[in-house]
């Protein structure tokens, strides 16, 4: 992961958009990845941005961070996706 499960400061913009609307950066997330916007927030499409960028983790350790941190988990792949969008690799 380029940013930490709790490094909200580094794109305020994600924090405050998963902080009062959830949903949306759900559906932004999941839109950004060509997904169904009821997935955005799902275990399998952390394990799916995972793997598809080889980030280090497991199944398990996604489903944990979704369980007890999904906010967290949610805004952490979308700062991602946006630093992966400003470099070209997405």
């Amino acid at each position: 992961w380029q940013t930490g499960l709790m490094d909200c400061c580094t794109d305020c913009g994600v924090c405050c958009c998963g902080t009062f609307c959830f949903p949306c950066l759900c559906c932004q997330v999941a839109g950004d990845m060509n997904e169904c916007c009821l997935c955005g927030s799902s275990v399998a499409m952390r394990t799916l941005y995972r793997t598809r960028y080889n980030i280090p983790g497991s199944i398990c350790s996604d489903c944990c961070i979704s369980c007890w941190c999904l906010m967290c988990s949610v805004c952490q792949i979308k700062r991602d996706i946006n630093r992966r969008k400003e470099l070209g690799i997405f």
